[in-house]
């Protein structure tokens, strides 16, 4: 519950304020998104299994974005940013859709 707040109150003060990202930072904004969306609904998911931690989710949730970021940078100093950058996504993205999935079984048992 705590991190849907914190997440909600992020996107508000967002909005409100829209901070400007650094240039060399602008590449790696959207899959640090998505990898903190992956660890939120991980931790949604795990919250509704009744199996959720809160030191588990706070490592996810960081490891995920240092990691995804890592893994960019990397790919931008090998030269194939795009291509590592867009295998990041669809990792992540078939993490999100499979925690969505158990998300939505457990709430509408369907």
């Amino acid at each position: 519950m705590i991190a849907a707040l914190g997440l909600l109150l992020g996107i508000v003060v967002g909005l409100l304020f829209t901070p400007d990202v650094p240039l060399g930072l602008e590449p790696y904004l959207p899959i640090a998104v998505v990898a903190a969306l992956d660890a939120v609904f991980g931790g949604l998911r795990a919250f509704l299994d009744g199996i959720f931690d809160d030191k588990v989710f706070v490592v996810s949730f960081v490891s995920n974005v240092v990691i995804a970021a890592a893994i960019v940078y990397l790919g931008d100093k090998l030269g194939v940013g795009g291509q590592l950058s867009t295998g990041v996504i669809v990792v992540l993205g078939i993490r999100i859709f499979s925690n969505v999935a158990a998300i939505r079984r457990h709430l509408f048992h369907a």
